[in-house]
């Protein structure tokens, strides 16, 4: 919120660097496999959080923000579980549907080419909503910190801006997918089965990725204004009440199988994108901004 950005790129990036290289060594070189893959990211995730310990101790930054422990760093412990809680919710919601696809994939007929696949469409759309994440962080920021100083346009005018660059972006990187899915479905898999059952299913992969662009710009205005409950009840309805028994009903009633996974997956995300840009359009933002205002003046 206090707009400290380059720090956690900096603090992703190098992780990052040293997560590729530590992979391959623990995976091909060193012959570990699986647990090698593990144990990389796991020290890379370590890497991560005490680079960012080391800067939030010893950066000038936040002397102004944070004092140290005391008694009166723990008085706003509770307001500030009030927001976490759902907004963690929200995300462990959506997080959470992916991967039960995958374990439902493996009750469908031959269950290893299901899982196998719906695991590559999970991780290739995981991929391109890093990209939507960076941006759905960066709107949220500018939509609390706008609101918070009473610039009601400016929150308007970032939510406008951001959901086009996001959606921009997306489409972008289906056109790639649509045009190289071959080579991307064999970096995954060297079986010519599962990259052909990957070119079937690249049709509806654009589709989603699209709507998880949409949604997730949605859901960085939704913890931007602070409306984490509105988005975990969303996704709540759209994942578990709409998305996956859709999904179920496609893949064994109908057997379409791991299409019709992918097919009751995109209904969840086109419910949730629908539903928070519904949110979002009928937002009153003058009385959102006039709350900020009372609830610090209070």
């Amino acid at each position: 919120m206090q707009s400290v950005v380059v720090p956690l790129v900096v603090c992703s990036a190098a992780p990052f660097a040293l997560h590729v290289a530590l992979a391959h060594l623990l995976v091909n070189v060193l012959g570990m496999g699986l647990a090698g893959a593990s144990a990389a990211i796991s020290v890379t995730y370590w890497a991560s959080c005490l680079m960012l310990l080391a800067y939030v101790l010893r950066s000038e930054v936040f002397s102004e923000t944070w004092k140290g422990f005391s008694a009166e760093a723990f008085r706003y412990v509770l307001p500030t579980v009030k927001l976490a809680a759902p907004s963690a919710v929200m995300v462990c919601l959506e997080i959470w549907a992916f991967e039960l696809l995958v374990l439902v994939a493996g009750l469908l007929p031959n269950s290893t080419v299901s899982t196998s696949l719906i695991a590559m469409c999970s991780s290739t759309e995981a991929i391109a909503f890093m990209i939507t994440y960076g941006f759905s962080a960066a709107v949220s920021t500018r939509v609390s910190n706008e609101i918070g100083a009473g610039n009601v346009d400016r929150a308007k005018n970032a939510v406008s801006v951001t959901m086009k660059l996001s959606v921009l972006l997306a489409i972008s990187f289906v056109l790639l997918l649509a045009f190289g899915h071959d080579l991307w479905a064999s970096l995954f898999s060297g079986s010519a089965r599962i990259v052909s059952e990957f070119t079937g299913i690249t049709p509806l992969m654009i589709i989603s990725i699209v709507l998880d662009s949409a949604q997730g710009v949605l859901s960085g205005v939704s913890r931007g204004c602070g409306w984490q409950h509105l988005g975990a009840m969303t996704n709540l309805v759209a994942y578990y009440l709409v998305g996956l028994p859709l999904a179920i009903l496609f893949a064994f009633k109908l057997k379409f199988y791991t299409k019709g996974l992918w097919v009751g997956l995109v209904c969840g995300l086109a419910c949730q994108a629908c539903s928070l840009l519904m949110i979002t359009v009928r937002t009153k933002w003058s009385k959102i901004a006039e709350a900020m205002e009372a609830n610090y003046v209070a």
